[in-house]
């Protein structure tokens, strides 16, 4: 499922991404839509992530997971120019090319929650490169969290 930008606003309230630090990954990529995984029976899950003619940015900019996992990530080059992907993953990053009217596919591991942050650094694309975010829902496991006094949250 992908928002429009008038409902970009609504969707990071829902999901509790306008909490902490006034909603910095909304304002930070707010060139894009915010779109979510759907996921399978077995618990993976899947995505479909498009580069728009003449857009120069990621559609969605922000992909959210309901939980960490696995997640099968089609890209889609509709561009005239040609961008790669650098993905997160447990492990090594992933790197697909992709040439105009191209899409590729990657199986990614993302096992906790947090912000993931992917691009297409090739080029310069209007000085920043396509940048965006995959966020996973959920809580650290208390074996993972860092030992300091709880942080004040809005």
């Amino acid at each position: 499922m992908t928002t429009t930008a008038g409902d970009r606003s609504d969707l990071l309230d829902k999901l509790g991404l306008k909490e902490q630090n006034r909603a910095t990954i909304g304002r930070l990529l707010a060139t894009g839509n915010v779109g979510q995984a759907t996921e399978r029976a077995n618990g993976t899950m899947q995505a479909t992530i498009r580069i728009n003619p003449d857009e120069l940015c990621w559609d969605p900019s922000v992909l959210v997971l309901p939980h960490g996992g696995d997640l099968e990530l089609e890209l889609i080059n509709d561009d005239l120019n040609t961008h790669c992907a650098l993905l997160p993953n447990n492990g090594d990053r992933k790197f697909i090319w992709l040439v105009n009217h191209s899409r590729g596919r990657a199986t990614l591991n993302l096992d906790g929650p947090g912000y993931y942050w992917f691009s297409s650094p090739t080029g310069n694309d209007e000085g920043r490169g396509l940048t965006g975010a995959i966020v996973v829902l959920g809580e650290v496991p208390p074996e993972a969290r860092l030992d300091r006094p709880e942080q004040p949250r809005p």
